[in-house]
């Protein structure tokens, strides 16, 4: 069942390729959009099939592949994966929809958009670190080529920045599950088969601070996430929709599913330092966010600082605080797709994205007065206005690690109050005022470029005022692993007491 999410994308990038040479980009737009639809749908329809009640892997699939490399095709889901496929399904179908209807070099773009939903699908639901590998290498390259082809003027430079931080991030994850899986003596990359052996503390550490750096540029952490900026400044909107809505979450997914799970004890050991990170992270990217002038650079910082709240969750490692982890992440892909699309659309009547330019954008006659209407909704998500999904994943976080870091936990919160900050100087200076001469003739939004945030903005606020319907899917799951790492925890210390007794 989980197949189809993989193949379904690839098979419509077949027929798009095999079309005839006559392919106008409205009808590439159809068979992308037809297929996203169809993944979408199905995606949903897995949701159907999943027991809540269980903390188990379920959905299952296994065929041997490459068995003298350990390589297995085996997918399956469990609450915190299957949440993140249904984002990264919706993300792809809202992506593909709000794309240019003219774009140039049709047949290339829709392509690597399905095989970019197809490789994160793929990522999310592998259960053999190889075929994760494969996975996490394949999105590398629709996006640098996405990047590349259709972004700014310095797009050159921001893809081949991104490419070489994603490259060092693989090698580094390899070199952590080669390590694994020669220092366990088994001739296997299955999860579950790495999992059930334990490795001498010391060589825990080690391999979890590869995966840890790997995982951390991708997310990313500082001061590994110069490429970040970069990249959104000069991607597309669609493309920016992408990448801060699902990328970033391989690498919280990756450090959660193979650091946290994998090494618990040496997770314990680095927690304290993971949890200075993710303070690092939420004070600079707030800090930063605050001096930018660029609405989509302030987007982009407040997106290093959101994925530290995430760190700082896992470091907690409590049933409630990864329970948080979850919701953050998911809050946090459609918060940031919503920022993006909004900001896109601005761009596109506007012509710039600069603060100091833009004004009055909220004027009722000849503004944009739905969508400054709709970022100030997504800017009080970020800022975990209460009613929002924002404040939902945040409180959790903040809940769960505040008994084991209360003072990194006081400092995050502190960023919670900066994001209020950077944002509403946005609005301030983008959307109230006078709308300037230069911005009198602006052209007509139509319902086309609104559907995306409206539909995005609805989810926002039905998920903040029924959180039940975004947790109870990894509740079980959360709670079971939580419960174990507690347990992980008394042991490791009554260890290290035992040994200063004579």
């Amino acid at each position: 069942m989980l197949s189809v999410l993989v193949w379904a994308p690839l098979l419509g990038v077949a027929l798009i390729s095999l079309y005839p040479q006559t392919l106008t980009a409205q009808r590439a737009r159809q068979i992308a959009l037809a297929v996203a639809t169809g993944v979408l749908a199905w995606t949903l329809y897995l949701l159907t099939q999943f027991d809540l009640g269980s903390s188990s892997l379920q959905l299952q699939e296994s065929l041997p592949w490459i068995e003298t490399l350990g390589l297995t095709y085996q997918l399956s889901v469990d609450g915190l994966s299957l949440p993140l496929i249904v984002v990264n399904s919706l993300l792809v179908w809202l992506a593909i929809y709000s794309s240019d209807l003219n774009i140039n070099r049709p047949r290339l773009y829709y392509s690597l958009m399905l095989i970019l939903g197809s490789a994160v699908a793929g990522a999310f639901a592998a259960q053999n670190l190889l075929l994760f590998f494969l996975f996490y290498e394949l999105e590398l390259i629709p996006l640098y080529l996405l990047i590349a082809i259709w972004g700014g003027a310095k797009r050159g430079y921001a893809a081949t920045k991104f490419l070489i931080y994603t490259a060092a991030s693989g090698v580094l994850l390899l070199a952590g599950f080669f390590g694994l899986s020669l220092l366990s003596g088994f001739a296997s990359f299955d999860f579950e088969v790495l999992r059930s052996h334990t490795l001498p503390l010391t060589t825990q550490v080690i391999l979890l601070v590869l995966l840890v750096i790997g995982f951390g540029i991708k997310i990313p952490l500082v001061p590994v996430h110069t490429w970040l900026p970069d990249a959104h400044v000069e991607a597309s909107t669609p493309t920016s929709v992408l990448l801060a809505g699902v990328l970033l979450k391989l690498g919280t997914y990756g450090l959660f599913r193979f650091g946290l799970q994998l090494f618990p004890e040496a997770w314990h050991v680095l927690s304290p330092w993971l949890a200075i990170a993710a303070v690092v992270n939420v004070l600079y990217g707030s800090f930063v966010a605050i001096a930018q002038t660029d609405l989509k650079k302030i987007v982009a910082y407040s997106s290093v600082g959101h994925m530290g709240f995430v760190i700082l969750a896992m470091a907690a490692a409590t049933p409630l605080s990864l329970l948080g982890a979850v919701a953050q992440m998911l809050s946090h892909g459609l918060i940031s797709a919503l920022l993006f699309l909004l900001v896109g659309v601005v761009y596109a009547k506007t012509g710039t994205r600069d603060v100091n330019v833009l004004r009055g954008l909220l004027n009722p006659e000849r503004g944009m007065p739905l969508i400054g209407t709709l970022m100030i909704a997504g800017v009080m998500a970020s800022g975990g206005i209460p009613g929002m999904v924002g404040f939902i994943a945040e409180f959790i976080v903040y809940r769960g690690s505040f008994p084991v870091f209360p003072v990194q936990t006081l400092l995050c919160i502190i960023g919670t109050g900066l994001t209020a900050v950077y944002f509403l100087n946005l609005i301030n200076r983008t959307f109230f005022g006078r709308l300037p001469d230069t911005l009198a003739n602006l052209p007509p939004v139509y319902w086309r470029d609104r559907i995306p945030s409206i539909i995005v903005t609805l989810l926002v606020i039905a998920l903040g005022l029924q959180p039940m319907w975004m947790t109870s899917w990894s509740e079980s799951t959360t709670t079971a692993l939580g419960t174990l790492m507690t347990v992980e925890s008394t042991e490791l210390a009554q260890g290290s007491q035992a040994t200063l007794i004579p």
